[in-house]
């Protein structure tokens, strides 16, 4: 089974909505990489001043060769995110293909409301964004899940938007343990 996982990071990324899916994923066995959506640098800084390592450049990366991309918030790092061409085009294709799946958080979405991907989708957002969208399918609940797109509604939610992204690729054992080793259950 393909358990690969992209989590996109451009500078000004919120931490939280980042690497609590990271931890959740990783926990849960999948492969998980970072990757650093800057010419040429692995270090990208998120919206509270910490620097990270990505573990790949986006130019280093096969896109098709993921089963999941995820999109975090944080200002200015979500808007750098829904510029850039290049994860436009991850996040086009992922949502295109059926097989593979998107997660978004807080002002993450707005990649999807403002590139004419949204389509029918039901979703949830930051409120602060939810005009960017240009849709009416907004939901104000904490998770939407809507076929192969996951949504979050912002950083206090990143735990429960990591295990979202989880159950879409492992079973319910491997969620117990996970929540059980992070004493969640």
């Amino acid at each position: 089974m393909n358990n690969k996982v992209f989590i996109m990071l451009a500078n000004g990324f919120e931490l939280i909505e980042a690497m609590a899916p990271v931890d959740i994923l990783r926990r849960a066995g999948l492969d998980v990489l970072t990757v650093s959506t800057l010419e040429e640098s692995l270090e990208v800084e998120s919206a509270q001043k910490v620097k990270i390592i990505a573990d790949v450049n986006i130019s280093e990366i096969n896109i098709g060769e993921g089963v999941m991309v995820v999109i975090p918030g944080g200002f200015p790092g979500y808007i750098n995110l829904r510029t850039d061409s290049k994860i436009i085009e991850v996040v086009e294709t992922y949502l295109n293909d059926k097989n593979k799946f998107v997660g978004s958080i807080c002002g993450g979405p707005t990649l999807l409301g403002l590139n004419n991907l949204i389509g029918d989708y039901k979703f949830t957002c930051h409120s602060s964004v939810k005009d960017e969208m240009n849709s009416e399918n907004y939901i104000h609940q904490d998770i939407v899940i809507d076929r192969n797109l996951i949504t979050g509604i912002g950083a206090g939610k990143s735990l429960e938007f990591g295990f979202a992204l989880a159950e879409k690729l492992v079973n319910k054992e491997v969620i117990e343990r996970v929540k059980n080793g992070m004493e969640l259950l």
